[in-house]
């Protein structure tokens, strides 16, 4: 089969396309999917440049998230069949293969049927940001209807899907963005108060548009010195979930002083760690987000797709930085 792959870490142009041998059901559980697109995300750059988390196992095949026809099922399969439509979140971190390829195959208890609604390209460019946000706002921060929330970069993938579905849960969105256009999109997906961090103080902002007390939970998905700042922006006894590390020189006393609660969102823990009931959540996540979706409640924005064999323009994109949404890759 065909498929991107990377034998060292380095520039997009370390990806290349080339055939490989197609996976095989190796456990009862598995299901092979013949895979019509999967989502490029940032992690998936990191990866390429710095490494995967399995650096002695090359070639490496990127791409967590995949959308595709279940072709063949293992022996003890019950949810799936032959010819149904899924999505998933799963695989290359540099172990298991990814999804920049023609097949896939994967433990059926970690993949949802696809929003009906949805492009296969739209589907794939869904999983890991719909698990992130929905891991962050409500598994971490606890969101619930009537809080004011902050969300950092609100167009972006992460960003756009957060605003959505705190909405889905009654809360106020208050969001950063950069560009007008940026503005006007996240004001369609319902934010209430908009803010444009380069020429903006947000914690002036955020104070203004509470009162002066800050909001109840914060999400910060830009991380650096935004993840600092945003302390006191954050209401006394508030959450802030970010999904970065925090650096090394970050000063803490406002958050101490705050009391605040800070929170670590990484939603491939489960599967580096291999967390099967963890996993099994991020698939749950996914199904109901395929309800809200095929509701109208819940939309993906797809920036661009692109070709399989143009992976590495893809990673270009991203890496540009200022994309509105996501990028998938066609195959």
């Amino acid at each position: 089969m065909r498929a991107i792959v990377m034998t060292a870490p380095g520039a997009p142009e370390v990806l290349q396309l080339a055939e490989v041998p197609q996976p095989t059901i190796e456990s009862d559980r598995q299901i092979l999917v013949q895979l019509k697109a999967a989502g490029v995300n940032p992690i998936d750059t990191k990866l390429r440049s710095r490494g995967t988390f399995y650096g002695d196992r090359f070639p490496a095949v990127l791409g967590c998230d995949g959308a595709g026809i279940v072709a063949e099922v293992g022996a003890a399969v019950t949810k799936f069949q032959v010819g149904d439509r899924v999505y998933f979140c799963n695989a290359g971190l540099g172990g298991h293969p990814g999804n920049y390829a023609e097949f896939a195959t994967v433990d059926e208890r970690f993949v949802a049927h696809k929003p009906k609604t949805l492009s296969f390209a739209e589907a794939a460019a869904a999983p890991l940001v719909l698990i992130t946000a929905w891991e962050a706002l409500c598994d971490r921060g606890r969101i619930s209807s009537g809080m004011k929330t902050l969300i950092h970069a609100g167009a972006g993938g992460v960003g756009h899907v957060a605003i959505q579905i705190a909405k889905l849960k009654g809360a106020k969105v208050c969001t950063t963005v950069s560009t007008t256009e940026k503005a006007d999109f996240v004001t369609s997906l319902g934010a209430d108060q908009v803010i444009f961090y380069p020429q903006t103080d947000f914690v002036k902002k955020v104070l203004d548009w509470t009162d002066s007390q800050g909001v109840d939970l914060a999400f910060d998905t830009v991380g650096g010195k935004n993840f600092a700042q945003t302390f006191a922006a954050v209401k006394i006894y508030g959450d802030l979930v970010t999904i970065l590390s925090p650096s090394a020189d970050t000063n803490w006393k406002i958050a101490r002083d705050r009391n605040l609660r800070i929170s670590l969102e990484l939603m491939l823990t489960p599967m580096l760690q291999g967390l099967n009931k963890l996993q099994q959540h991020q698939a749950q996540i996914l199904a109901e987000c395929a309800q809200h979706i095929d509701r109208g409640d819940l939309k993906i924005h797809l920036a661009q797709t692109l070709p399989l064999a143009a992976a590495a323009d893809a990673h270009r994109l991203i890496e540009a930085g200022s994309m509105i949404g996501k990028i998938a890759l066609e195959i």
